[in-house]
């Protein structure tokens, strides 16, 4: 039976040495409580670091025992691995770039030595108990390579990888200089999640320009699998926090503040210390508030919770200083003998405080400079009653869910002074109107239905990705073909030229049809029931020269030409070439930048060529092209097409796909066969019946029904239709 294997760098317990005996505490975070509804069903497993340094032998066991109870399975590390694979590469390489906060980032090389090492380690522990067929989830930044460390060893197994915080865009990931390992770490994994569209923008971007895979919409192709990319907004359990408003000792704590503040307005701010919150901004907004509106004095009160986080680190302790002198200016300045501003708490509550404050703050300021998600923002909705108002920074992923709150920019001090006026003076019914609709999303979307999504989406991508690998051409199945073959009265075959009939060279004018080939298509020919269609993106006159002689009919440039019955050359109507001045000088200036490539012009389109460029490069020029050329192509009716060592410009009334279907037109052929091997020829696929025999060469990862390995093995099955 299959399992589903969780991978985080923290397990979802606190364990603690009691005199000669080990305990744990159960997290109470919303991701433990999400995927609790996963990791402890039937022999499902939760793999992550314990939390504490463990040496001896005899006491990981111990511990081992005591968390497989709980389905869990630890990694053991030592301080000296914590120190420079989490403290060092997770939090003072990834995440001030992840952040936007790339001026804090040390890049060491010992690090990343470390980050290696240690998800090397997580990838043994996974080794050790997941086989074929177990679905792997593996959570957050701290292990961008496991995936790929996993897929290497264990081929079937169906992987998922979730981010929880931003990915930057491509001018700030490029700075690092193993983008690409990380990259290609990631890409292991059938589904990759991230909290914001945004984020899977600048993941596929960074990902087709830092590496050679390519990519279509929100699916990469790597090797011959497909990863999708998408969007997967975290909630919380919403259902929990709301029960607990209900709570007596909850209720007893909301009464102390209502006796503490009587009619005061409180603003609750709760955060991490981390220079991504904002937290000194929102203090000099509220400082604002009072400066500018002292009738707001002794009126309003600020509660600022800040969790203790590595104010060990030099710019914590720094951002940590400059909170303490803010708060104790702003108090000084403003207070009077019955009333604080700022109510400052350095430390962590219980769950119960929080919603308690939760329930009493009639607004709550979520500002941070960047955030992945911020469920402060959610835990706060859910802890309402029917009215509150909501302040959210536009750079936190929950704002592209929670529009009804009050959104704004934290880098504009005056646009945040003003949405806590706007706050403060808000009438009680559009307070309740924005709650009600706040609430509506925050319980619709908890953090149940998120683990389900993207469970769901990652058996749907693998059994997608199942349909998808087309079936191997064996020798089983070219009987079957053949038997078709004979039983059929009129048959037709499309077949691609380059990278189909002939294999691909340097110089594309070299790639000319042998004898071999010639012999094949006239043996092919001599039959009166075949038909064969040579449907190449070459030139009509280069396919005229080649094959002008023979019987058989030819569709040139993807569709733009094509000659029929041995007549003249046509062409469709209407076309327009004028589009080319543009676009040609783009390419002149990637051909200028990238040795080895050149454009090929045709009648109505304009090839750039990398196949005589140096490998990998041409890969990445050509995605850096074909991003650019998007842009500019997409105004213009125009499309681009990547194939196999070249990208084609051309207008997207042309493709292989409606020139095979308006040539079945009117006819009734009982036996179709189509060959090719680029992403041109998945056009002819998807167009042809559903009967039709289409074949891809050389990937298994194809809308064809069938693959092949090569080109001799495409002359190798024509030869066996030769009856």
């Amino acid at each position: 039976m299959s399992r589903t294997i969780i991978v985080s760098n923290r397990l979802p317990v606190k364990i603690s040495k009691e005199e000669e005996s080990f305990k744990l505490k159960l997290s109470e975070g919303g991701l433990a409580t999400g995927l609790g509804s996963v990791y402890k069903q039937n022999d499902n497993i939760w793999i992550g670091w314990c939390g504490t340094e463990i040496t001896e032998d005899n006491e990981k066991s111990q511990v081992t025992a005591l968390l497989q109870k709980e389905n869990l399975l630890p990694v053991f590390l030592s301080d000296e691995e914590i120190l420079n694979y989490y403290e060092g590469f997770s939090n003072e390489i990834l995440w001030p770039i992840f952040h936007y906060m790339s001026t804090y980032a040390q890049f060491e090389q010992k690090y990343w030595d470390y980050y290696q090492t240690v998800n090397e380690k997580f990838k043994n522990q996974v080794l050790a108990v997941a086989k074929p067929g177990d679905t792997i989830w593996i959570h957050d930044y701290q292990l961008l390579l496991l995936p790929k460390l996993i897929r290497d060893e264990l081929k079937d197994v169906s992987i998922g990888f979730f981010q929880h915080i931003p990915f930057p865009s491509f001018e700030l990931f490029r700075l690092i200089p193993w983008r690409a390992e990380l990259l290609n770490g990631m890409l292991g994994a059938d589904l990759i999640g991230f909290h914001t569209y945004d984020d899977v923008r600048h993941f596929t971007s960074s990902a087709t320009r830092s590496i050679p895979v390519h990519a279509t919409a929100n699916i990469i192709q790597v090797a011959d699998r497909n990863v999708l990319v998408d969007a997967f907004p975290m909630g919380i359990d919403a259902t929990k926090f709301e029960s607990l408003t209900k709570d007596n000792k909850v209720q007893e704590e909301i009464s102390i503040y209502n006796e503490v503040l009587k009619d005061a307005k409180m603003i609750l701010s709760v955060d991490r210390l981390d220079y991504s919150k904002g937290i000194l901004q929102r203090l000099m907004a509220f400082e604002k508030v009072l400066t500018d509106n002292p009738e707001y004095i002794e009126k309003i009160s600020l509660h600022m919770i800040v969790v203790p986080s590595r104010d060990n680190i030099p710019q914590y302790k720094e951002l940590r200083d400059d909170i303490d002198k803010m708060v104790g200016n702003i108090n000084a300045r403003f207070r009077t003998s019955s009333w604080h501003p700022i109510h400052y708490f350095y430390r962590s509550f219980p769950v119960e405080t929080l919603v308690a404050l939760y329930s009493r703050a009639d607004i709550c300021l979520v500002t941070p400079m960047r955030d992945g998600m911020n469920l402060v923002s959610k835990e706060y909705i859910a802890s309402r009653k029917d009215n509150g108002v909501l302040i959210l920074s536009e750079m936190a992923g929950a704002s592209k869910e929670l529009a009804d709150a009050l959104i704004v920019n934290p880098n504009n001090l005056g646009e945040m002074y003003r949405a806590i006026i706007q706050a403060l003076e808000m009438p009680e019914e559009e307070q309740k109107l924005r709650m009600l609709a706040l609430k509506d999303v925050v319980n619709k979307f908890d953090i149940h239905h998120w683990v389900k999504i993207f469970m769901d989406q990652l058996k749907d991508v693998k059994v997608s990705e199942g349909i998808r690998k087309a079936k191997s051409v064996n020798a089983q199945t070219q009987e079957t073909f053949i038997r078709q073959m004979q039983q059929a009265q009129k048959r037709v075959f499309f077949l691609d030229y380059d990278g189909t009939l002939v294999g691909f060279k340097a110089e594309i004018d070299k790639a000319y049809p042998d004898d071999e080939l010639y012999e094949l298509l006239n043996k092919l020919n001599t039959n009166s029931r075949n038909q064969l269609v040579i449907i190449s993106g070459r030139k009509h006159e280069t396919l005229e020269q080649w094959f002008g002689h023979l019987s058989i009919d030819l569709i040139a440039e993807h569709g733009a030409w094509h000659k029929m019955n041995g007549q003249r050359w046509a062409t469709i109507p209407g076309l327009s070439d004028h589009w080319k001045t543009k676009v040609r000088a783009m390419l002149e200036a990637y051909s200028d930048r990238t040795p080895g490539s050149f454009i090929e012009e045709k009648r109505f389109s304009l090839a750039w060529h990398f196949r005589k460029v140096e490998k990998g490069l041409g890969e990445l020029r050509a995605n850096e092209l074909e991003s650019n050329l998007r842009y500019l192509t997409r105004e213009m009716g125009l499309q681009v097409l990547a194939g196999n060592k070249v990208l084609e410009i051309k207008s997207s009334d042309i493709n292989k796909g409606k020139a095979a279907f308006s040539y079945l037109l009117d006819k009734d052929f009982d036996f179709i066969m189509a060959l090719g091997d680029d992403h041109t020829d998945e056009d002819t696929f998807q167009q042809l019946p559903q009967n039709a025999i289409t074949i891809k060469v050389g990937s298994s990862v194809s809308a064809a029904n069938y693959y092949i390995n090569s080109v001799e093995e495409v002359r190798t099955l024509l030869k066996k239709f030769v009856v």
